[in-house]
């Protein structure tokens, strides 16, 4: 049997969506999980389904704080040795323990991929830092990223276009799919064990700024006024935001004030095998945000069949929002209300063309995508030269740590 090429893919925690597409990875390639920690009581639950791939947790005990950099280099170090890998996958050039590993496999003569989600408009940009990470970019021998926009901005940093592979950004659409048709079909009995309201918009995020809730709150009520003036005569959708986070106070009073307290439900968080539930009952999907270097969340709703509208600020509207759903200015409160009436609007059957186009756009987006992106862009790695590495790349790797995004 032909050998396949050994990779080392390095999360600091491999969850449900990392898991997922380890899996599909695994049939392509020899494949170690490297987490940095094993969260014992990880908050997104477990996955369904066995590992294919081999798992190798460095840190066992539930921490989100990275230890020392002196234990971080020996027990990367001897992830690698029990490894032994041909490529090593790295996620991202902005936060310690993925520049720990980057310095580790230089020294080492491994080449090296960088898994990104970054793009040009998801912050300001300054000519040091930029300049900063096209250093470290040029250490990385290829790229597996989500879609256009991230391809476009690794490509502003000095990686040559060929170089870059898509099909990072996917989760386990199965999971999604399967669960919905099966909740769909005891609606009734699930929805009232559920509190669910018959018809309702579904959100789902982190209760912080930049998810942009107050702004979907507003043109919420502003989509309910709009009903009122228009005189429509079928009943107002209710609003499900799923998460929880530093906000939830702020949010609650906002509610309060703007007397939706009926019509708002905050479920709290809830854990990966009961989303199905909250995606499958909805009349279509919102995200918000101001900056969002992808949305998973958009995945998990088109793989549940959803129509959706969503911010023209997140990394996924070029490849995950077209026939399925409508954009929207997220810092437009009025524009966003009125695509929430406009989706309303719809018909059961023209919200159905919606649903079906979201089918055929996620099964683009399915794990074995992860696979496919990640063997061409590890194929592509080990074929090139080997990086160099100094005391100004050691520097570079410092600074990028610091300010790097």
């Amino acid at each position: 049997m032909e050998r396949k090429p050994a990779i080392a893919v390095i999360f600091h925690h491999i969850g449900p969506y990392h898991h997922a597409r380890l899996n599909t990875a695994a049939d392509r390639l020899s494949v170690t999980g490297i987490e940095w920690s094993a969260k014992a009581d990880d908050a997104w639950g477990g996955a369904d389904s066995p590992a294919r791939y081999h798992k190798a947790s460095l840190f066992p005990e539930a921490t989100d704080q990275y230890p020392a950099k002196a234990q971080l280099r020996r027990a990367f170090g001897w992830a690698l040795k029990q490894a032994k890998p041909d490529v090593v996958a790295v996620n991202g050039w902005n936060n310690f323990g993925s520049l720990i590993a980057a310095h580790c496999c230089v020294r080492r003569g491994i080449p090296m991929l960088v898994m990104s989600e970054s793009a040009r408009q998801d912050e300001p940009r300054t000519w040091w830092k930029e300049m900063i990470k096209r250093q470290t970019v040029g250490l990385y021998s290829t790229a597996l990223v989500g879609g256009q926009r991230h391809v476009d901005y690794l490509a502003e940093l000095g990686m040559p276009r060929e170089r870059v592979f898509t099909g990072y950004d996917v989760v386990d659409n199965e999971h999604f799919a399967q669960r919905a048709l099966e909740i769909r079909n005891s609606k009734y009995e699930i929805r009232k064990k559920y509190g669910l309201p018959e018809n309702y918009f579904l959100a789902s995020a982190r209760f912080i700024e930049k998810k942009n809730l107050r702004t979907l709150l507003r043109a919420y009520a502003r989509y309910r006024q709009m009903s009122d003036v228009e005189g429509q005569n079928t009943e107002k959708w209710h609003l499900v935001i799923l998460g929880d986070g530093p906000l939830k106070s702020d949010l609650c009073r906002l509610i309060s004030d703007l007397c939706l307290h009926t019509h708002v439900h905050l479920p709290g968080f809830k854990q990966y095998q009961e989303l199905p539930v909250y995606y499958a009952l909805a009349k279509a999907f919102v995200h918000a945000s101001t900056t969002e270097q992808w949305g998973l969340v958009v995945n998990e709703a088109i793989a549940s069949g959803l129509p959706v509208i969503v911010s023209e600020r997140c990394g996924c509207v070029p490849e995950l929002v077209g026939d399925n759903g409508f954009t929207f200015d997220p810092f437009d409160e009025h524009e966003l209300g009125s695509q929430l009436f406009r989706m309303a609007l719809l018909s059961d059957d023209e919200r159905m063309r919606l649903a079906d186009a979201s089918y055929r756009i996620s099964a683009n987006f399915a794990p074995e995508r992860f696979g496919e992106g990640l063997e061409q862009a590890a194929a592509t790695a080990a074929t090139l030269k080997r990086k160099g590495f100094g005391v100004i790349d050691r520097a570079l790797l410092l600074a990028a740590g610091k300010f790097g995004r």
